[in-house]
């Protein structure tokens, strides 16, 4: 009984989500086209409202742990679910993302996307990718900010081990920017897919910053030892035992 409720209020929490997205774009999107920073504004306040509205609705409390990065800098997150970005995006103050082409299309995520200087890549053609990435974010008419990047490319669930991508590396070299690795445990209590949202409590852990300058090695193997070593701690400090 009391797991079929959980997923009832999970139902229902999903339903004003998106009801909320809707209702904050609408609102938003008139003020964003004359000023960006009215597209930051609406993308903070939807952050914020999930992480309130799954802190009562379902239990599911959430913590952004470490120093807030700000500037032009790197963001390496590991990526479990949509929560993960709903905790970073509702702290830093511009975020902007590597998104797959097929989001520019898709109703109000495409165009806040672009109105805060997401940068969109064609995923299946590597090489491509990596010049549509580095030129998106070198582009003199992009906004400042703070790029997140999935060094696995893809939600991965706790437990499942994916190689990192080269990508993340390829904008560490080129760009030439301090990097902070983002650790987390969200998988846990908010799963790829499906319906059920879990209490407990959400983290996401921005670790150690990494200077720019290391040899791209060097760097990749710092960055995943980092993240899926703290990743790993989280989870287990949440209850997660690996099958």
């Amino acid at each position: 009984m009391k797991t079929a409720w959980q997923y009832i209020v999970s139902f229902i929490f999903i339903i004003q989500m998106y009801l909320m997205m809707a209702v904050l774009a609408i609102y938003y999107a008139p003020l964003a086209v004359f000023r960006r920073q009215s597209a930051y504004d609406g993308v903070h306040t939807y952050c914020r409202w999930v992480r309130w509205t799954a802190s009562w609705m379902v239990g599911l409390k959430s913590e952004v742990r470490g120093d807030i990065p700000t500037g032009e800098v790197l963001i390496a997150s590991k990526h479990q679910s949509f929560f993960d970005i709903i905790l970073i995006v509702s702290v830093v103050p511009e975020p902007k993302f590597i998104m797959k082409k097929e989001l520019r299309w898709a109703p109000i995520l495409g165009w806040f996307g672009k109105r805060i200087g997401c940068v969109p890549v064609d995923r299946g053609k590597k090489a491509a990718a990596i010049q549509q990435m580095v030129a998106g974010v070198r582009d003199p008419e992009a906004p400042p900010g703070q790029l997140i990047i999935y060094p696995q490319g893809t939600r991965v669930a706790p437990g499942v081990a994916r190689a990192y991508k080269s990508g993340v590396g390829a904008l560490y070299i080129a760009l030439e920017q301090p990097c902070y690795p983002a650790a987390t445990n969200v998988g846990v209590f908010w799963p790829r897919h499906g319906i059920l949202r879990k209490p407990g409590l959400a983290v996401v852990e921005f670790l150690p910053v990494i200077a720019p300058g290391l040899a791209l090695p060097e760097f990749m193997s710092r960055l995943e030892d980092d993240v899926e070593t703290a990743s790993n701690r989280l989870m287990e400090d949440a209850g997660f035992v690996a099958s």
